[in-house]
């Protein structure tokens, strides 16, 4: 499959590198360009030169930026991601680290189905911290990708995807859902900040419903 990576931060050079491993064509876009073709280099990756450009071959788009970049990566997508599968990997986490940037309502997720119009959007990955999305056999168990979509073929773009790289697809609902993934990803970062932990903790359902792992 070819996936756009937008970001080439922490989370993003993890799963980009992932997916490379798995045998997808990745190609990463990000503001610098020259990290971006270094990040490129160093998982066996593609560089653009824009998100655009990123995103304009792409079957899927996997946002992996910081959330207060939320409107400037819409703007730069231009229109690139009508029609496709925009996964959504991000968390809105306060700048200062104090709590969620959405505590009002709705979630990050449901914020870039609206600037990404036409998008098929699926919030998945967010609960997973880097470390494991680079290496998903660290403990040793085959570990949740917790996802949330209102739309098949976002459902199967998630499927196929964290299944190739060894990880469990789970669904927990609807797009709307993203607010409780949002939620739980930040509880599971601030037991991390407060703990002084190794950044390798993560949430894996026991006894998950048939209906909720199903392919």
């Amino acid at each position: 499959m070819k996936i756009a990576v937008i970001g080439t931060g922490n989370v993003g050079k993890a799963i980009g590198g992932s997916l490379v491993r798995a045998g997808h064509q990745v190609t990463f876009a990000a503001r610098d360009a020259d990290k971006t073709k270094q990040v490129a280099s160093e998982v066996g990756a593609s560089a653009a030169v824009s998100a655009a450009d990123a995103a304009r071959d792409a079957d899927v788009i996997i946002l992996a930026v910081p959330y207060t970049a939320a409107e400037q990566v819409a703007a730069e997508l231009d229109g690139q991601a009508a029609g496709k599968v925009v996964i959504d990997a991000t968390n809105p986490i306060k700048a200062d680290y104090s709590g969620l940037a959405t505590e009002s309502g709705g979630s990050g997720a449901e914020r870039f189905a609206q600037l990404l119009g036409g998008a098929l959007v699926a919030k998945a990955f967010n609960t997973l911290l880097a470390g494991l999305q680079a290496d998903p056999t660290t403990h040793g168990t085959r570990l949740d990708v917790l996802y949330a979509t209102d739309d098949p073929a976002a459902r199967a773009a998630v499927i196929d995807l964290a299944s190739s790289i060894g990880l469990r697809p789970v669904s927990v609902g609807p797009l709307a859902a993203a607010r409780e993934l949002e939620a739980l990803a930040w509880l599971n970062i601030r037991l991390q900040m407060i703990a002084g932990g190794d950044w390798r903790s993560t949430f894996v359902l026991i006894g998950a419903p048939a209906g909720a792992t199903a392919a």
